[in-house]
């Protein structure tokens, strides 16, 4: 099958209103009746034109609904989410409406190439944004494990930013094994920082470690107002100390 007919579905019209509806009609109503949502530093999306990868750590179900609701409209409505082919592509049912909700297209984990092969590399060429998220599974702790390369490798080859969003809350919020959110509308924080570009000559052990850092540093901070040096060392960034202009979208 040909890459062109493999991603078809990503740019059809009748296929975008109906994420639309599954998304902001009636997902967003779900997430924000039942957590507290704040988002910081959506002015880094700005300036965004073209395909991009956002990356965020893993350490719940609900960390993909979370940037899908809470980011732009104009960032998500072609995003398409790497999901566990392993999990998500194992029914029928499943796969339908984890394709409407997110956009889905499986990726195989532990490096085996299955029916998703290239379809990375296939939708970013078409001009399809991507999340992804590179610790491979949700984190059993909370606490954000290494990335692993492949984001960065896809950056780094097709020469696309990298949008790196910090997850705060997720995971207390609806730890792994929950099947629905805590009681109480716990806060969640979704923190967007600058985007990361592979520099020039840049190794992609270097790059994945810079990326790594960042979201590392804006989780720990909370905050998108970090900079992270060439050895990964994390500070408050000046602009912090004007005020944090955070945006509530609760």
């Amino acid at each position: 099958m040909s890459a062109q007919r493999r991603t078809a579905r990503y740019h059809r019209a009748w296929h975008r209103w109906l994420r639309y509806v599954a998304q902001r009609l009636i997902l967003r109503p779900v997430i924000f009746a039942n957590t507290r949502v704040t988002v910081e530093g959506e002015r880094h999306l700005a300036g965004i034109d073209g395909p991009f990868i956002l990356v965020a750590n893993h350490s719940s179900h609900l960390d993909a609904p979370l940037c899908i609701t809470a980011l732009p409209y104009r960032v998500t409505k072609n995003l398409a989410t790497a999901t566990a082919a392993d999990y998500f592509y194992k029914q029928k049912w499943r796969s339908t409406l984890t394709s409407f909700f997110f956009n889905s297209y499986p990726v195989e984990r532990g490096g085996n190439r299955g029916k998703g092969a290239g379809m990375s590399v296939s939708l970013l060429r078409q001009g399809v944004p991507l999340m992804i998220f590179p610790e491979g599974t949700r984190s059993r702790t909370g606490e954000m494990a290494a990335f692993k390369p492949g984001a960065a490798a896809l950056a780094r080859s097709l020469r696309v930013p990298l949008i790196p969003v910090a997850l705060v809350g997720a995971y207390d919020a609806m730890p792994v094994g929950a099947a629905w959110p805590k009681p109480g509308r716990m806060p969640v924080k979704v923190i967007v920082g600058k985007p990361v570009r592979a520099r020039a000559g840049e190794s992609l052990p270097d790059l994945n470690a810079r990326l790594t850092a960042r979201v590392r540093a804006m989780h720990t901070m909370q905050t998108s107002y970090v900079l992270v040096t060439d050895d990964d060392r994390a500070t408050r960034a000046p602009e912090a100390d004007l005020g944090q202009a955070q945006e509530d979208v609760s």
